[in-house]
C-alpha cells in the first residue's frame, strides 16, 4: 500500500507494539517523527511509524487528511467519514506488516491527526487499545466506546485553536458512557505539544492499567492469549 510514511523505530526482532503518529494539518510525517523519537527509546520492541495524510494543504506546504476550508461543525463528520476508510486501512496495514495485532497498537495523533485517531475507534472499535490524543477532539461526541479501548486526552489550557472545552466535552461523554479515558490539561500551553505533554503521555502508556483488566479480574476472567500484550 503505498502512502507517505516514516519509520521512526523498527526494531531487529519482530514488534512486540506498534505506535502509529499522525499529524496536524499542514504538516508531515518526517516532522511529527520527532514526536515519535521520544517514545522510541522507551518502547525498544515497538515498530514506531509516523504516517502522512493522502491530501496536500491547499495552497500551502504539507498535508491534512480533510479540508479545514469552510469546515463547520454541521459538515466536520461528514469530512471525516469520507476519508476514514483510507485511515482503517492505513493502520490495518502496519498491523499487518508488524504482526502486531489491535491490543498493541496505539495511536498517538496531534490537531487533526488526534480527531481521526479518536473518531478511528468510533468508527472501528477494535482499531487499537490506546489513543493518545494531543490538541485533539471529537468531530461529534461518541455514543459508545469499545470496553478494550483507553482513551488519553492531553490538551493545552490556552489552546486557541482547538478550545480545551472540546477536552472537557470528551471527558464529560467518555465517562456518561462508562469509557476508559485520562484527561490531563497542560497550564500555560497553546496549540501545540511540550515536554510536560509528551512525558505525560509515556507515563499513561507505561504505568496507567487498562480499565477492562480490573473488570475481569472483578467478575473473575482473565486476558485471552492475544489481550496480554499491552502498551504497559
Amino acid at each position: 500500500m503505498k502512502h507517505d510514511h516514516f519509520v521512526v523505530q523498527n526494531p531487529s526482532a519482530a514488534a512486540k507494539q506498534l505506535l502509529l503518529l499522525f499529524h496536524g494539518v499542514g504538516d508531515n510525517p518526517v516532522a511529527m517523527g520527532e514526536i515519535g523519537s521520544w517514545f522510541a527509546p522507551e518502547f525498544p520492541d515497538a515498530l514506531v511509524v509516523s504516517i502522512g495524510s493522502p491530501a496536500p494543504s491547499g495552497p500551502h506546504p504539507g498535508r491534512e487528511w480533510f479540508s479545514v476550508a469552510g469546515v463547520t461543525e454541521e459538515n466536520r463528520q461528514g469530512r471525516i467519514d469520507a476519508v476514514m476508510p483510507t485511515f482503517i486501512e492505513l493502520v490495518r496495514y502496519w498491523q499487518k506488516q508488524s504482526g502486531v495485532t489491535a491490543n498493541a497498537t496505539a495511536l498517538i495523533g496531534f490537531s487533526q491527526g488526534a480527531m481521526m485517531a479518536l473518531e478511528g475507534i468510533k468508527a472501528e472499535p477494535d482499531l487499537a487499545s490506546r489513543v493518545v490524543a494531543f490538541s485533539g477532539r471529537y468531530a461529534e461526541l461518541p455514543q459508545q466506546i469499545p470496553a478494550s479501548t483507553t482513551i488519553h486526552l492531553i490538551h493545552g489550557d490556552e489552546d486557541n485553536v482547538i478550545n480545551v472545552k472540546h477536552a472537557f466535552d470528551a471527558a464529560e461523554a467518555l465517562e456518561r458512557i462508562g469509557g476508559d479515558f485520562t484527561l490531563d490539561v497542560i497550564d500555560d500551553l497553546g496549540h501545540a505539544i511540550d515536554d510536560r505533554s509528551i512525558q505525560i503521555a509515556l507515563d499513561h502508556l507505561r504505568y496507567t492499567v487498562p480499565k477492562h483488566y480490573f473488570d475481569e479480574a472483578l467478575s473473575g476472567g482473565t486476558p485471552k492469549d492475544d489481550d496480554i500484550i499491552e502498551l504497559l
